[in-house]
């Protein structure tokens, strides 16, 4: 399945600002099943683009704006190709717990099971935790996990507005209401008290009418951005779940970063010189598209090469060579 993402950014400032510095992590990782076909920013005002990959694989492009400027404009855009893949098991080996082990995990996963600035462990997720009985997991690592998602799903309502990016999980477990973001943070935090490693997915979902007649939760109910849970098995490598939709992640997910938690992947960070008050517009599509022409199918040939002519063999060469002697 290809898929094509449009991805606008749009900062206004009441009055000019000397200079913009910003950081954007908007590209879509190419691995496993997910590859990026193309991808392309722009700016305006337009700035000199830099790129570097971070310790986690997440392209992270800046640039800088040294001009006076009362808007700035990001837009990026992409195209993915998606594979279809097996279908997971319905449970896990009855072992795999006892593989969460030095001789399974590496020091990126024991990071990855450490609270970090979004995911500690308060008193209310404990409260929480308590309440519906995750203080231990239940049977099989997948089933368990399966289960969690479940809960959080159940447990809090999908509504904009009510947290902010910077919002900490006591909020939304305080008024049982929130966005992706704040499910995803809820679930990290659980399956990281129960030993598991966790990380946090910023990206994209392509919307699809659901059998219910629901539409299906993003970020925002506008656009596609999206963010959701990778948990890691050692039998089964990182495994997507979708508390906000109750899925597994699938071949609409599309995997922009990964990180502990929000603060490590936002799409778009920065500072700016100047004193100011400041609006931002994002607009987001994702949208199904055709596979993307090759250059080889593209370019027309506008002058074929010549056909070589034959070339004697040695032992002819030297036939001829020795007859024009003789003459």
């Amino acid at each position: 399945m290809f898929y094509s993402i449009r991805h606008v950014t749009r900062f206004r400032y009441s009055s000019p600002v000397r200079e913009s510095v910003m950081e954007l992590r908007m590209q879509p990782r190419s691995e496993g099943p997910q590859s990026l076909r193309s991808f392309q920013i722009s700016t305006n005002p337009r700035a000199q683009l830099y790129a570097y990959t971070d310790h986690a694989g997440n392209a992270v492009y800046h640039f800088n704006v040294l001009r006076a400027h009362e808007e700035l404009r990001i837009e990026a855009q992409a195209v993915v190709e998606i594979f279809r893949t097996q279908p997971l098991p319905e449970a896990a080996d009855t072992l795999e717990w006892d593989r969460y082990n030095v001789y399974n995990l590496n020091d990126d996963h024991f990071d990855l099971i450490e609270p970090s600035r979004y995911t500690e462990f308060s008193p209310a997720l404990k409260a929480f935790m308590a309440e519906h009985g995750l203080d231990q997991p239940k049977g099989d690592p997948l089933s368990a996990l399966k289960a969690l998602n479940h809960t959080i799903y159940e447990s809090f309502e999908y509504v904009p507005g009510v947290t902010q990016v910077h919002s900490l999980i006591d909020h939304a477990l305080e008024i049982r209401r929130g966005v992706c973001q704040d499910f995803a943070h809820i679930m990290i935090a659980v399956v990281r008290k129960w030993g598991v490693p966790a990380r946090y997915v910023s990206g994209y979902l392509y919307h699809r009418p659901r059998s219910d007649g629901k539409r299906e939760r993003s970020a925002q109910s506008a656009d596609a951005t999206h963010a959701w849970v990778e948990a890691y098995m050692p039998s089964l490598g990182w495994i997507g779940f979708d508390p906000t939709n109750d899925v597994l992640a699938d071949e609409r997910h599309i995997r922009a970063a990964v990180g502990r938690d929000y603060a490590d992947v936002p799409p778009a960070r920065g500072v700016l010189k100047g004193v100011a008050e400041s609006e931002l517009a994002i607009a987001v599509s994702v949208e199904p598209t055709s596979a993307p022409i090759r250059h080889e199918d593209f370019l027309r040939i506008a002058r074929p090469m010549a056909t070589p002519k034959p070339t004697p063999s040695m032992p002819e060469r030297l036939y001829h060579q020795q007859q024009q002697q003789q003459q």
